[in-house]
């Protein structure tokens, strides 16, 4: 549980990075960043899996192309549900995803997860 935690947090202070970063992202303060990283989280492991699921061939033939494109739409998605936290424009949530899989997994290495 306690891993969990450590890893939300985590998840959090990346989208906040990843936020000052791209303008195209905005977040209000860290509140509305835990809840963006718990909803994005929620998000990707509902829709995003069963987007993975049935585009695998996509995915396969385009060489993990639509993979981002099925990430950014999750962070967009995760956009339009969470008030204080904003995501403009498709390319930005592609953008945006990949930056945020990169600084949470340094987050969560520097961490020691």
């Amino acid at each position: 549980m306690r891993g969990w935690l450590i890893h939300w947090l985590l998840s959090g202070v990346a989208l906040l990075i990843v936020a000052n970063i791209l303008p195209g992202i905005q977040v209000d303060g860290f509140g509305a960043a835990l809840i963006a990283a718990f909803v994005i989280g929620l998000v990707s492991a509902t829709v995003g899996l069963i987007l993975k699921i049935i585009l695998l061939p996509f995915i396969l033939i385009s060489l993990g192309v639509v993979y981002f494109l099925i990430n950014g739409a999750m962070l967009k998605l995760a956009g339009e549900l969470v008030p204080g936290f904003r995501v403009d424009g498709c390319l930005t949530a592609v953008v945006g995803s990949i930056l945020l899989t990169l600084v949470d997994f340094l987050l969560n290495r520097l961490a020691g997860f």
